[in-house]
């Protein structure tokens, strides 16, 4: 049996390189993003010159993207004891310097030497710096430079209940430097019970992992990186798994499969999907839609009767391999081999819409599945049966049948379904959690995308990815059996070129889901594309 760790991975030379390791995709801790600083001015670097790079770059944003707003109603910045409110001393400089009417506003009698000099510096230039907290319903932008990246304690009754009013009274008028008050930015949990609810953060230097975990969404808004031009040598010094961030500049040179120009279909991906049910009709159609947006180039369904009849109708390309039975509950069972000619597949997709378990007897297609040497992907109820092996007869938790499995494995599971994969993992299995799906896939071997709305993507030698941006319309009833289906087909496509089913390809794949369904709705992120709409999309970015 192979080691966990290498299942599915090909040899180094031949694994797709992507995103680069730069200041665009990095994501890092507050930890780590200090220790980079450290090592700045361990070179001579003055910490004057940090703050003064990066409060000139986020000035040169206000004034770009609320240049109109600063004019007429002018700014108010929030001013911490330490370096962010010294970050916010020097934007507020530069806006007074520009013309733009500013006010100050500090409730912390101790400041940190460099911060007290700005604050002393701003009101001789004759910034007005209020005795009283502001008026929360004020017309003025809100520059939130309070507390910084290190917080880890809640800013305080009367600051909480100042942002608290200011959210209520003006909800779209409050910007953050480098992360919005009340918000660990680690893990992106309020560190209280209320955060500052920003338009627009600027990450300075490095993205912190916080500011992109699905709870934090609410409070940093719009998420903009300001680049440091931090050195590469220091960015290459960061561990090997500090993971990735993935964006629309990213789909372009996304990696593809390197499949042979004059293969013929059955070298372009063979993949069979097992899914539908008399209780679900739709789930099938759709995860055939999402891998017929790959390309993979032989699509094989094995399906419920009543499915498969119609199926050209909607799909004429798909070849009804097997005609499954449904149990009295319409679930679809598997109580006997899928397809006589496994070994001729590169990738199954066992799950959309089959339903729960329908009879104890699949157990043996459970065991037949670890000695299998193809892409196993495993999505919806395919994962709440994997998470059940006990009622199929089996004596074995889902992670030790994982780890068992010879062949490579992508599982797709939505936190729900990961908790129930994963209990001894669920203490960190928020949605879009990095750490929840990095240890899944240490501990099994398997490579893990943990759904959200910045989905996550995680491979057992460490690497990890997260998605940047999606659309909210992709938290909608069928768009995960699209995603399902192209992934799976994707997955088919690396195997027949490479022989592998590396991490990157499903990291590739979901970025384009998310990216086909942000494409079909960019002027209106409430609207709501259709799965075979998004499927449609899909196709033509492949």
């Amino acid at each position: 049996m192979k080691p966990s760790c290498l299942k599915g991975l090909v040899e180094p030379a031949t694994l797709p390189t992507w995103p680069e390791r730069d200041g665009r995709h990095l994501l890092v801790s507050s930890a780590q993003m200090a220790a980079l600083e450290e090592q700045l001015f361990a070179s001579g670097l003055p910490v004057e010159g940090l703050m003064e790079k990066a409060a000139l770059a986020v000035t040169r944003r206000l004034l770009e993207q609320h240049g109109d707003h600063l004019a007429r109603h002018g700014a108010l910045v929030l001013v911490g004891p330490g370096h962010n409110g010294g970050d916010g001393l020097v934007i507020a400089r530069e806006l007074h310097l520009a013309g733009v009417a500013t006010a100050i506003w500090s409730p912390f009698e101790h400041h940190k030497p460099l911060t007290d000099g700005h604050l002393r510096h701003c009101c001789w230039l004759g910034i007005p710096r209020l005795a009283q907290p502001p008026d929360p319903s004020g017309p003025e932008l809100w520059i939130d430079a309070l507390l910084g990246i290190g917080q880890q304690r809640p800013p305080g009754a009367a600051i909480a209940t100042l942002l608290e009013a200011r959210h209520r009274h003006r909800p779209k008028a409050l910007v953050a430097v480098d992360v919005p008050t009340g918000l660990c930015a680690d893990s992106g949990r309020a560190t209280g019970l209320i955060t500052a609810q920003a338009i627009t953060t600027y990450a300075i230097g490095l993205v912190k992992t916080g500011l992109v975990q699905d709870q934090a969404l609410v409070a940093v808004g719009d998420l903009e990186w300001i680049d440091l031009g931090l050195a590469q040598t220091l960015l290459d010094a960061l561990p090997s798994h500090t993971p990735l961030g993935l964006g629309a500049r990213d789909l372009a040179d996304r990696p593809r499969p390197p499949l042979d120009p004059a293969a013929s279909k059955y070298q372009r991906g063979r993949l069979l999907v097992v899914a539908g049910s008399e209780a679900f009709h739709g789930a099938a159609s759709l995860a055939l839609a999402g891998a017929s947006s790959s390309g993979c180039g032989s699509l094989q369904a094995a399906l419920p009767a009543s499915l498969a009849a119609d199926l050209w109708q909607l799909h004429p390309h798909v070849v009804v391999s097997q005609i499954l039975p449904c149990d009295g509950q319409g679930n679809l069972s598997l109580d006997f081999p899928i397809a006589p000619n496994c070994q001729r597949l590169d990738a199954l997709l066992i799950g959309p819409g089959i339903g729960p378990a329908a009879a104890s007897q699949e157990g043996h297609l459970w065991r037949n599945l670890l000695t299998w040497p193809g892409l196993l992907v495993l999505d919806a109820d395919g994962l709440n049966r994997l998470s059940n092996l006990a009622s199929l007869g089996l004596d074995v938790n889902a992670s030790a049948w994982l780890q068992q499995r010879q062949g490579p494995t992508w599982i797709t599971p939505h936190p729900g379904e990961f908790r129930r994969l994963f209990p001894e993992l669920s203490g960190t299995a928020a949605p879009g959690c990095l750490d929840a799906a990095g240890a899944a896939a240490r501990a099994t071997g398997a490579c893990v995308l943990l759904k959200g709305a910045r989905s996550v993507v995680a491979a057992p030698d460490g690497r990890r990815w997260q998605l940047l941006e999606a659309s909210p319309s992709s938290a909608r009833a069928g768009l995960g059996d699209v995603l399902a289906g192209h992934v799976a087909g994707v997955g088919a496509m690396a195997m027949a070129a490479t022989g592998g089913a590396d991490g990157a390809w499903l990291a590739a794949a979901t970025l384009a889901h998310a990216q086909a369904a942000r494409q079909l709705s960019p002027a209106d992120q409430n609207g709501a594309a259709s799965p075979m709409a998004v499927a449609a999309q899909l196709a033509s970015l492949c």
